[in-house]
């Protein structure tokens, strides 16, 4: 057995080295040093020094961190640095197996996306059509610009991206479709809704005098279109005017709100993949997770069983 003492300076060597050989920060050395403390104090009170750690020693270990609540990025992260002091002792020959070889971190839980309900897109589009009435000139051109951006990108569940850069020859052939050019250069048809394509007529009629430009919805930015960064910020204004908290809104968030709304009226998994243009449908899958939250909350509310839970 490797005394606990004998061990500390092993520790000290290699956090010696990452200071040396890769450089290191204070701030990453004190969080390894806090880490790795930590588990070498897991195993001495278990009698163990870290040399003669079996693998089992280590799950037990992360198992201990899941019982405390330790988070999945918080336990991943702690494994990474105890398979990097591992790696070090392999190097200099103080183990022979590694115990860490092949053992895999906790998966982290993949985020859900944040989604407005219908009843939130509808006063986004109100407010936005609402701020069209009355205007002239240039403040009527950028007003129906921007809610005919609203209303095509709701419609279609466009990345912002392939929105703010839709060329105007994107209008011919049928206007009840437009064919986009998304990630990888693959193109997809997406349907327009009767009201976008009255928005996008809407602004059509005004947007004559710049029949030249080769976009759909120019501007004088200096990529000659609208901007992504210009619509959110638009966006995040309207959704103050609309009542709702401006840092929930955002033209991905109304992607992920186009998704969500097909799949809870019993749009086809697959149908929806096509037109968020997702290469793989497990990333659309996790829209299916947004609503099984969604159910399971209106459960909880509503049951009467739920209600009784202590």
């Amino acid at each position: 057995m490797t005394p606990v003492a004998e061990c500390d300076g092993h520790l000290a060597d290699f956090l010696a080295m990452l200071t040396a050989e890769r450089g290191a920060s204070a701030n990453t050395i004190d969080a390894y040093t806090a880490d790795l403390e930590n588990f070498t104090g897991f195993l001495s009170d278990r009698g163990i020094a870290a040399p003669d750690a079996k693998p089992a020693d280590v799950q037990a270990y992360l198992g201990f961190l899941a019982s405390e609540g330790q988070a999945p990025t918080s336990r991943a992260r702690r494994l990474s640095a105890i398979k990097q002091y591992f790696r070090f002792l392999l190097a200099e020959d103080l183990i022979v197996l590694d115990p860490t070889a092949g053992l895999q971190g906790p998966k982290k839980q993949r985020a859900l996306p944040k989604v407005l309900s219908i009843a939130e897109v509808d006063r986004l589009l109100t407010v936005s059509q609402g701020q069209c009435e009355g205007q002239e000139g240039r403040a009527l051109f950028r007003a129906l610009r921007f809610h005919c951006l609203l209303e095509v990108l709701y419609a279609t569940g466009m990345r912002v991206s392939e929105l703010v850069g839709l060329p105007r020859s994107v209008l011919r052939g049928d206007k009840r479709v437009l064919t986009i050019k998304g990630k990888g250069g693959r193109e997809r048809l997406v349907p327009l809704n009767v009201t976008a394509r009255a928005a996008l007529d809407a602004f059509l009629d005004v947007s004559g005098r710049f029949d030249n430009s080769e976009w759909l919805f120019p501007s004088k930015s200096a990529l000659g279109h609208v901007t992504r960064q210009g619509f959110a910020q638009d966006l995040k204004s309207i959704a103050e005017a609309a009542g709702i908290a401006p840092d929930r809104v955002s033209p991905h968030v109304l992607r992920h709100a186009f998704a969500s709304h097909l799949l809870d009226r019993g749009a086809d998994l697959r149908a929806v993949q096509q037109l968020l243009g997702h290469a793989d449908i497990s990333t659309t899958e996790i829209y299916t997770h947004v609503l099984q939250e969604r159910l399971k909350a209106l459960v909880n509310a509503h049951h009467p069983l739920a209600k009784n839970k202590t």
